[in-house]
């Protein structure tokens, strides 16, 4: 991640200003990829290490959870300027003060935790 500057505060800063096509090529790439692997999971019944199948549940359709949960996952990530993925390798790059995001994250999931049954999900 450090090296395709996926981690960078500017490239993450030049996609929310529609600046740069960098960032979305990689999450572009990265919803591909997704994309075919959970449908080779779902066509050749794959097992796990333990031989139990991998089934993945579909979800609810729903409009209000996505366009919630999409703008708050968008606006923590706008505004401390990274998404959870690389706050570990922000960490292990050395960037300490990304601890702090990091406890704000694991606070988030808490209160999600809390809340989640009163939630429209």
């Amino acid at each position: 991640m450090v090296k395709s500057e996926a981690v960078s505060w500017y490239r993450i800063y030049e996609m929310f200003h529609f600046q740069s096509f960098h960032m979305y090529g990689i999450i572009g790439v990265a919803v591909v990829v997704g994309t075919i692997g959970v449908q080779f999971f779902k066509k050749n019944n794959i097992k796990d290490f333990t031989g139990n199948p991998i089934a993945i549940e579909p979800k609810e359709k729903g409009f209000a959870r996505y366009i919630i949960g999409g703008t708050l996952f968008g606006l923590g990530w706008g505004l401390v300027g990274t998404c959870p993925g690389p706050i570990f390798v922000l960490i292990g790059a050395g960037f300490y003060p990304v601890i702090l995001i990091l406890i704000g994250a694991l606070l988030g999931t808490f209160l999600y935790g809390l809340l989640k049954d009163k939630l429209p999900n």
